[in-house]
């Protein structure tokens, strides 16, 4: 016999049409800002940089909450779990690399 548990039996919701609009609205204006500070250069490279990199952050952050619907539900918390320790994986693999990498530069092209 096939299994009798479907897809559509889950309890947690799937989301609004009110919370895909805000995530939409909001990723627009955490994409918005960016460009339009790299577009236009007002401020320093350094600064528009780190600005850059936060509005980054707190995007992926938008998109987890109004997109993938990731909470702190008990239902979420091993996708959550899941999530932060592939989140550490590739931080600390592309820290680590980078960090060689700038190590043996330094190594090789030492007079």
């Amino acid at each position: 016999m096939a299994n009798a548990h479907s897809h559509d039996s889950h309890d947690t919701s799937h989301g609004s049409v009110k919370s895909y609009a805000i995530g939409f609205i909001l990723s627009v204006i955490l994409t918005l800002i960016p460009f339009g500070l790299v577009m236009y250069p007002t401020l320093p490279k350094s600064i528009t940089l780190m600005i850059v990199l936060a509005f980054a952050v707190i995007q992926v952050l938008v998109h987890l909450v109004y997109f993938l619907h990731l909470d702190r539900s008990e239902e979420q918390r091993e996708n959550v779990i899941a999530f932060v320790f592939a989140g550490l994986v590739i931080v600390l693999l592309v820290g680590l690399s980078l960090w060689i990498m700038f190590s043996i530069h330094t190594y090789m092209m030492a007079k």
